[in-house]
């Protein structure tokens, strides 16, 4: 797979750019600001449908313009689609595919994969729980589309069952509202359902990803302990021993259910007292482990750079393993790594079938990534 041509207008700071692509390594050049990670944020958001940069969509688009507009026209297996997306403040967003219309924008997700690796990429490690939740989910979208449909589901449900919560909390003077908890269990069930499907999902996915991410990790951090990961549920000791265990079975939904459905009825008293969903995939966190340490709060910088860089290059060759090789997007990253790690990730980059490199000089980029060159400056992009 691999992008053949990138065209973007009103996005960020472009009025207007376009840039013709070819398989192997490219490198934008440029001083800071000029509109280089736009343009990766573009492409990236063609394949997530989200900004690794931003939470909303609003900043996407240029100041005093109403919309963006991004094209791209990737190829894969020797067939190439054309992908248009119009991002418009405060309504919905369209979509097309060779200038056709589709339902939802989510459609066009797993026409372009992209693997990306950017100096945010650090909040990883040392963030909230919500980026490495956000991190894995954005996976299983790469990895299978349809989990877009099921991660929205469930933030439907999860956002309805809140405000049910809320308002049933403030009833209880004393005498349960039977209208108010008989609603409660309806949507029980409706998060239970999407809960078990998403929580299936990430169980499989951190087995599968689990010896990537110790892999890339030795060999970007050879000197340093051994890295980890594991998948830690709100549900606690309920949830069955064997599931996301690579060697154990496979997580079923229809299982997971019915744990979900009992955990939430256990803590029903809970949920009412503080108003919000206590139980589910949103509680959830993927653990970073380091030797016998959590990653957050005890891994150097140096470190923490390794365990970010370990799970993007994990992820990149699980996708690559599965259905063809990603497009890999690095982001002005060079120049926050030591001698060792850009070698590392240099020697991945070299083989990967399309690599884009940002960077403020041409030193920051390693040598094995010779390829096409652009200048980014004034607004303006030419072939170096």
């Amino acid at each position: 797979m691999y992008l053949r041509h990138l065209q973007v207008t009103d996005f960020r700071s472009w009025p207007q750019a376009d840039l013709a692509l070819e398989p192997g390594p490219t490198v934008l050049v440029g001083q800071n600001g000029r509109g280089k990670t736009n343009l990766l944020e573009a492409i990236g958001y063609v394949a997530t449908l989200g900004s690794h940069r931003v939470a909303t969509d609003a900043p996407l688009i240029r100041h005093g313009c109403e919309r963006a507009l991004v094209r791209v026209a990737v190829v894969n297996d020797d067939r190439e689609l054309t992908v248009e997306l119009e991002i418009t403040a405060g309504r919905a967003n369209r979509a097309r595919v060779n200038r056709g219309a589709v339902g939802r924008p989510r459609d066009v997700l797993g026409i372009l994969r992209t693997v990306l690796f950017s100096p945010e990429d650090l909040a990883l490690v040392r963030g909230d729980p919500g980026e490495r939740r956000r991190f894995l989910d954005e996976l299983l979208v790469l990895r299978a589309p349809r989990y877009a449909g099921v991660r929205a589901d469930y933030e439907k449900v999860l956002k309805q069952r809140n405000a049910l919560l809320k308002t049933a909390g403030k009833r209880r003077t004393g005498r349960e509202d039977p209208y108010a908890l008989s609603t409660l269990e309806v949507w029980d069930d409706h998060l239970a359902v999407a809960g078990a499907e998403l929580l299936a999902a990430r169980l499989n996915l951190v087995a599968d990803l689990a010896p990537y991410a110790a892999s890339a990790y030795m060999g970007v951090a050879p000197d340093s302990r051994p890295a980890k990961i594991s998948y830690r549920s709100s549900l606690g000791d309920a949830l069955p021993e064997t599931y996301g265990v690579p060697d154990g079975e496979r997580a079923q939904p229809e299982v997971l259910k019915d744990v979900l459905l009992k955990a939430l009825g256990e803590a029903r008293k809970a949920e009412l007292e503080r108003g919000i969903s206590l139980v589910g995939p949103h509680r959830d966190e993927l653990e970073l482990i380091l030797g016998q340490a959590p990653a957050k709060g005890y891994a150097s910088h140096g470190e923490s750079w390794s365990f970010a860089l370990a799970l993007r290059l994990g992820s990149y060759e699980l996708l690559r393993g599965e259905a063809g090789e990603p497009v890999l997007l690095l982001d002005d990253v060079f120049a926050e790594l030591d001698r060792k790690r850009r070698a590392r990730l240099a020697e991945v980059a070299a083989s990967a079938e399309q690599v884009l490199v940002t960077a403020a000089v041409d030193e920051d980029v390693p040598g094995e990534l010779t390829g096409s060159r652009f200048v980014v400056a004034d607004g303006e992009i030419t072939r170096g």
